[in-house]
């Protein structure tokens, strides 16, 4: 396992549609370990591939209780409304106010090519709803309302 590099909003691969996963294979499970690795090592609580430069379908999410591997993840169902501040680990230090569904569940395979659902509430549906918008080039600048200024992140509002 290893630690890779996380890119910065400025990087192309950022703002490109990611591939479907085809090939569950040893490539894939040493993405997936090195990106949960990466995700530890960061404090985020999400991570997608086209983060470290892989233009594939694939994200790893903490859900508080446990890392999970999300391979050609979909958004099944979303329901309520949370609004609030939300950050990237492709722009530290960052943050803007962004209105995103309370709870989320989605439809993944993992890393050996089985379908499963799960469902996410709060800070888990909002780390879904902001990996799988990494999947299509879009970053949560694109849908957030504004920036946070210095002075409401030093205050905690």
């Amino acid at each position: 396992m290893g630690i890779r590099k996380i890119l910065t909003d400025k990087d192309p691969a950022l703002h490109k549609t990611c591939k479907p996963v085809t090939d569950f294979n040893e490539r894939l499970w040493k993405l997936l370990d090195d990106m949960k690795e990466t995700l530890k090592e960061s404090g985020g609580v999400g991570l997608a591939a086209p983060q470290v430069g892989i233009l594939r379908r694939v994200v790893v999410v903490d859900t508080g209780e446990e890392i999970v591997e999300l391979v050609n993840p979909s958004l099944l169902e979303t329901s309520g409304e949370q609004y609030g501040p939300e950050g990237c680990l492709s722009l530290p230090g960052k943050y803007g106010l962004v209105k995103r569904p309370n709870v989320a569940s989605v439809r993944a395979q993992d890393r050996n090519g089985n379908w499963f659902a799960l469902d996410g509430e709060e800070l888990t549906a909002r780390c879904f709803c902001h990996e799988l918008d990494h999947l299509d080039g879009i970053m949560f600048t694109e849908v957030m309302d504004r920036f946070l200024t210095d002075e409401e992140l030093e205050s905690g509002e």
